[in-house]
């Protein structure tokens, strides 16, 4: 062999040896940028710090020159931005970007911002996606394909990095809706505490309710008050909406008709000043509908005003007809102009029946009502029935009226016997 020879191999030893090595040296590289981000994830290292030892990879581990890092918390941002040249605009999310589901090589170098980028790579979670990297200027002298051989790496981290903070999003939303939940939970015991906890039932008179919210609290209220030996106060309130929103304004006007009745019990006077409170309250932004009563069990009449919600049905003699005088709902003008009390002398084991718009507008299949009609009908069948196995009857034809279709709104009975 010539000396020519002999040194022409040797060159091609060495260059094998040296490709080797540096294959070598990129393997034990990547291995290491592995178990470096494994145990920061099994160290609980924050997001910050995830996506600070990923850039330190992509930069200078890897040697990518120019990153771009899109990442979705709430909304989506750039949690990377590195090498990018001045002047060239970034691509947009909307339309450019989450159209992409898969490793996409950029060829046109000269094609709008993406001139700047080789690469982008989508990161996936059951086909949604949770980033996008985009990459460019990558370095290509340390083995033959460099780029190439660089994408699956690159991905393999991103999905761990991307996977891990999504799973602290998803424990740290759990959390929040466990609290949520939690704060409901005391919310609706504590609206349960407003209600009565006893309702009159002697000798004069006989009182169930049932209330059924939309959410864990609601916007319907009843409530029964002792005025004196031989008087007594009840009422079936609803506001407007639902939700908690609905549940603390409820709250407040529970403390303001209870302090209010206390100070009077003319129920003209009343309305003004319950109408003022919720006003004041609520700005303009809710209003409430409610009907008061107030009967002397001696008399056995009963004064009554119905500010603008569903009339109550009376129940006497095989008849029934609607407790409907009174005014417009409270909060819905600053001087209500007129108010009208109804007044009616109550024959004996006459039966009122208190409820608000979800019972009577609750929907079936065909998107039919339950209806005034038919409620009045039930009441008819039910007159000599407890006022509680009234109720329950009016609870189960709803239940079965209804069928699939959800409750859409709180639900509220209040049925009174004046034996």
């Amino acid at each position: 062999m010539t000396s020519i020879s002999k040194n022409k191999n040797e060159q091609i030893i060495l260059e094998t040896l040296k490709i080797a090595n540096s294959a070598l040296k990129l393997k034990n590289l990547k291995l290491n940028s592995l178990l470096e981000i494994t145990n920061a994830i099994n160290n609980n290292f924050s997001r910050e710090q995830l996506l600070k030892i990923f850039e330190f990879v992509l930069r200078n581990q890897l040697n990518i020159g120019r990153l771009l890092f899109f990442t979705q918390d709430d909304d989506w941002e750039q949690s990377i931005a590195h090498g990018l040249i001045p002047g060239v605009a970034l691509p947009k999310l909307e339309g450019e970007l989450l159209n992409v589901l898969e490793v996409q090589e950029i060829k046109k170098a000269g094609e709008r911002y993406f001139g700047q980028f080789d690469v982008i790579i989508p990161i996936l979670h059951k086909n949604q996606p949770l980033a996008y990297l985009l990459a460019g200027d990558i370095n290509e002298d340390l083995i033959e394909n460099t780029k190439t051989r660089h994408i699956p790496f690159i991905q393999t981290l991103a999905n761990i990095i991307m996977v891990s903070i999504e799973n602290k999003r998803l424990f740290k939303e759990n959390l929040r809706r466990a609290g949520m939940k939690r704060e409901m939970e005391l919310a609706s015991e504590m609206q349960n505490m407003l209600f009565p906890s006893k309702l009159p039932h002697n000798e004069r008179i006989e009182m169930a309710a049932y209330h059924k919210p939309h959410q864990d609290v609601g916007g319907d209220y009843y409530d029964f008050i002792q005025l004196s030996d031989n008087e007594i106060a009840f009422c079936m309130a609803d506001v407007s909406g639902k939700g908690v929103s609905a549940a603390l304004l409820m709250s407040n006007f529970q403390a303001n008709l209870r302090a209010l009745f206390q100070q009077q019990t003319n129920l003209t006077d009343l309305i003004q000043e319950l109408n003022q409170k919720v006003l004041n309250s609520a700005m303009g932004e809710k209003f409430i509908t409610i009907f008061i009563g107030k009967y002397n069990s001696v008399t056995r009449v009963l004064q009554y005003v119905n500010a603008g919600q569903n009339p109550p049905i009376l129940v006497s003699n095989n008849t029934t007809s609607a407790l409907s005088t009174g005014c417009p709902g409270l909060g819905m003008l600053d001087d209500l102009p007129t108010i009208r009390e109804g007044v009616i002398i109550l024959d004996p084991d006459s039966v009122i029946t208190c409820y608000t718009d979800g019972v009577v507008e609750l929907e079936n299949m065909r998107e039919r009502e339950f209806g005034e009609s038919r409620l009045e009908l039930v009441l008819l069948d039910n007159q000599h029935n407890s006022v509680r196995e009234i109720n329950e009857n009016i609870v189960k034809l709803l239940k079965s009226h209804k069928g699939q279709m959800p409750y859409v709104d709180d639900i509220a009975l209040l049925t009174t016997r004046f034996k």
